[in-house]
């Protein structure tokens, strides 16, 4: 991973005011919701409410800095985290449920939202990141045409589930300096079974694939904070579930070798899960072996390992 230093793209398109342009045109899309693979065709802007569950404000559980999150992200200092309430999937093992599920947290106005992310530079935050923001881009483009203009000049990290829109990611392009985003599943089947979501697989590549075009494999400054790229995510899963290797000959494939993926052991039961005669236990040191080696084979090692 190369060493850079850049400054976060969105100052000169709010100087343009092209950002509040693309502001507009998400907010234009909440009226017939086709911001994610739901297309959900809900008029949001009226409080008509899709798959989501949140209509024109975002909701927010928490803002704060973040120390555990992936070196380069959280640095010394922090991630500057901002939850958003709600989420476009149903993940049964969620463990974040009470935010992403039961949406508990506060609706949330433009200058509000502007006003944590400008909290959190002064409290030391190294980046702004956005915890489940696939739902909430109008209302996040809106804040930060607020906050650049007030002087916001981190990175913006984009901490996603992978399943996004094409049209939504397009508004981000010049926006996000570092996508992160899961890559959960590879089959129909799991996803259906674990997210209620069918089509993931066929969402998640090319997403991907335009995050990658947008800003390429992971680069860090001379304190490796990262400052632009992407880096992936793999949650493993109990019997396989995942279908690890096919993920990562997709990364190695279709994007490259040098994006970092973090390939992550803590897995357990939690919401829905703790019933299903699958998902309902931890992964084997086996499991996590395999999917390990399957990395290896790959070549992908610009990452990190969460051994068990």
């Amino acid at each position: 991973m190369p060493c850079a230093k850049t400054s976060p793209a969105y100052i000169a398109l709010s100087k343009g005011n092209e950002l509040a342009r693309r502001a507009g045109r998400a907010y234009a899309a909440m009226k017939s919701c086709s911001l994610c693979p739901r297309d959900c065709k809900v008029d949001r802007l009226k409080g008509e409410l899709g798959y989501c569950r949140i209509g024109k404000r975002a909701g927010v559980a928490s803002a704060n800095l973040h120390h555990g999150e992936e070196p380069p992200i959280s640095g010394t200092r922090g991630s500057g985290t901002i939850f958003f309430t709600g989420c476009n999937m149903s993940c049964r093992f969620c463990q974040n449920w009470p935010i992403s599920h039961l949406r508990h947290g506060k609706a949330v106005t433009p200058e509000r939202l502007a006003q944590m992310m400008l909290d959190l530079k002064k409290r030391g935050a190294h980046n702004i990141n956005l915890v489940t923001p696939s739902h909430v881009v109008p209302q996040f483009l809106a804040g930060l045409t607020i906050a650049a203009k007030d002087g916001l000049d981190l990175p913006i990290v984009y901490n996603s589930n992978g399943y996004e829109g094409l049209d939504a990611l397009s508004l981000l392009d010049g926006v996000i300096d570092i996508y992160m985003p899961d890559i959960k599943y590879s089959t129909r089947e799991a996803a259906q079974r674990c997210s209620l979501a069918p089509d993931y697989w066929e969402h998640v590549r090319p997403a991907l694939k335009e995050m990658y075009r947008q800003v390429g494999a992971l680069a860090m400054d001379d304190e490796g904070i990262g400052v632009r790229g992407l880096l992936i995510r793999h949650l493993v899963l109990p019997g396989g579930l995942a279908g690890s290797e096919k993920v990562f000959e997709f990364v190695a494939t279709e994007l490259s070798p040098d994006v970092p993926v973090n390939l992550m052991s803590q897995y357990f039961p939690a919401h829905d899960a703790v019933d299903d005669p699958l998902l309902g236990r931890g992964i084997s040191k086996e499991e996590f072996a395999s999917a390990e080696a399957a990395l290896h084979q790959y070549n992908l090692t610009n990452g990190w390992i969460q051994h068990m």
